[in-house]
């Protein structure tokens, strides 16, 4: 049995990207070109558990770089219906709750990150490990 760090055959990689691209995991094992209970088989095994783990990580990252490369033009958007008197008040108003509840959350997440931190560092200072 191989560890993780494996490399991965083709056909697994391909597997990987069928899962990826594909709705179900019969519609992957179809365009991989593999039984179904092969694909099955493949995601009990860890080295390819953890690569299709990886792989939907990195899918997700790149979803995350688009949308934080958005979000200034959202916030633009938001701001000009907010500070447009001739737009319906109704508008006005979402676009002022969504902006205010968005930095709210924002203080919220900078208030757990902050708190994290500590933790990690006193956790590390005595030599925890196993939680990470």
């Amino acid at each position: 049995m191989k560890g993780h760090g494996e490399k991965l055959s083709r056909k697994k990689e391909q597997a990987i990207k069928a899962l990826l691209e594909n709705d179900t995991h019969a519609d992957a094992a179809k365009a991989t070109g593999i039984a179904e209970v092969t694909l099955w088989r493949w995601l009990q095994e860890p080295g390819f558990k953890e690569a299709f783990r990886s792989a939907k990580l990195r899918v997700l990252e790149e979803a995350i770089t688009k949308l934080q490369k958005a979000s200034g033009k959202a916030i633009s958007a938001l701001l000009s219906i907010v500070l447009d008197e001739q737009a319906p008040a109704s508008a006005r108003v979402s676009g002022a709750k969504i902006i205010l509840e968005t930095a709210v959350k924002a203080v919220e997440m900078e208030d757990i990150q902050a708190r994290l931190t500590a933790l990690e560092k006193i956790a590390l200072e005595k030599g925890e490990t196993r939680w990470r």
